[in-house]
């Protein structure tokens, strides 16, 4: 098979939780063990961090990638999901996984597999600790893609793990509370590895004191400690709070032999967006009319944005918007300035909430919307209608970003 019929093999054959949902879902890590056994324990043979959450996960990896790269290091960086390119889940120092090692790897181990039913997430895993294990890399920053307790990722033994912002995500899977999602989050708290929770929150901080106390290990809550933050590309408000995580967590990184220098952390955070390459967190994509995409996709994660967007000078706001089926689309939307201009649609995945639906709950909430059938036509007829002193934000899925960046 080439690359393209690889990744069709890989996307069309097996189950992938981000197009098609619950039925990709694996309640177990049995699969991943028996997958880990068979290539001989790849994780074992680097170092690394875990880092789990409901949102900034992904720019907290991001960060710490930099810091990394930007002392010297050779970083390998696992994330998902994916916004162009399914290879940029998969990086070392900033550069996709080569093709040629995609396409071998399943060609290699195609038919073993294919005995074992393993799922879209399952098979990356392995991809991805296999090429680290090949490339020799210096440490592997880790992303939990759901949950924690049960992730495939949550085979390795990290030098630390951190835990970032919760929120009401995933509930079919995690629970429809924070206290119990931040239980299989907490699922990451490993015996004698040190943990950093990047937000104190209420509802969820004595579920994570609890686990530390279980498994006898040091926990440090980053909102409390870290006294500093540094200039960043990374835009967000919100990431001010990712930013003391990892923060947070580079001592413990020096304690396992790292050296890691003050210039070495306002360079890597000064430049985290060239340096390893992340899209879509508050991402400015033109200036007249102002235009932001953001793939914060939950109550709290949008909570951030939009107080961003109430902060950013303009004369009108214009809304591109699109959701995945199994969100409170309702609740979310209720966040939502009433004086906007919607253009609602679909991403263009299975998943995706339908059009009518979505037009249906924006009836309820009294909103002045457009619908498209497309991403690309409610982002044109946004451009039509803005004004050079305008804002267009563009989110409300990773999927929605994804075609815009």
């Amino acid at each position: 098979m080439n690359y393209e019929e690889t990744l069709d093999y890989l996307f069309s054959q097996l189950p992938i939780y981000q197009r098609e949902g619950k039925a990709a879902y694996k309640a177990n890590l049995d699969n991943t063990l028996k997958l880990d056994q068979y290539l001989n324990h790849p994780h074992q043979s680097f170092k690394s961090v875990h880092i789990g959450g409901t949102n900034g996960k992904g720019s907290s990896s991001h960060m710490l990638a930099s810091i990394l790269q930007e002392a010297g290091y050779k970083v390998g960086l696992y994330t998902s999901p994916h916004l162009k390119d399914f290879r940029e889940r998969i990086k070392i120092n900033g550069e996709n996984i080569p093709r040629e090692y995609v396409t071998r790897f399943v060609a290699e181990h195609k038919d073993t597999f294919a005995n074992w039913h393993l799922s879209f997430f399952e098979w990356t895993v392995g991809l991805c600790f296999d090429y680290f294990r090949s490339e020799k890399v210096d440490i592997g920053i880790i992303e939990v893609g759901l949950g924690g307790r049960l992730d495939s990722t949550n085979i390795i033994s990290p030098l630390a793990c951190l835990i970032t912002n919760i929120g009401i995500d995933h509930q079919q899977f995690l629970g429809d509370t924070k206290p119990k999602i931040a239980s299989e989050k907490a699922g990451i708290i490993k015996p004698n590895t040190p943990i950093v929770i990047s937000e104190t929150q209420s509802e969820t901080s004595p579920i994570f004191l609890a686990k530390a106390k279980e498994q006898n290990t040091e926990i440090k809550f980053a909102d409390q400690t870290v006294q500093k933050t540094y200039a960043s590309d990374l835009l967000g408000s919100y990431q001010k709070i990712n930013q003391c995580g990892v923060l947070a967590l580079i001592p413990y990184l020096k304690e396992n032999g790292f050296t890691i220098s003050k210039l070495h952390i306002e360079s890597g955070l000064k430049n985290v967006v060239k340096t390893t390459g992340l899209l879509g967190r508050w991402q400015v994509l033109s200036e007249s009319p102002k235009t932001i995409c953001d793939t914060a996709h939950n109550k709290e994660g949008l909570g951030y944005v939009l107080k961003q967007l109430d902060e950013t000078p303009k004369n009108k706001l214009h809304l591109v918007l699109g959701f995945v089926n199994d969100k409170d689309v309702a609740n979310i939307l209720a966040l939502f300035p009433k004086n906007a201009t919607y253009y609602l649609c679909e991403p263009a995945i299975p998943r995706r909430l339908k059009l009518e639906t979505l037009t249906d709950i924006a009836k309820t909430q009294n909103l002045r919307f457009h619908s498209f059938d497309s991403v690309q036509k409610a982002l044109s007829k946004a451009k039509e209608n803005a004004e050079s002193e305008d804002v267009i934000f563009i989110g409300g899925s990773t999927f929605v970003v994804a075609e815009v960046v």
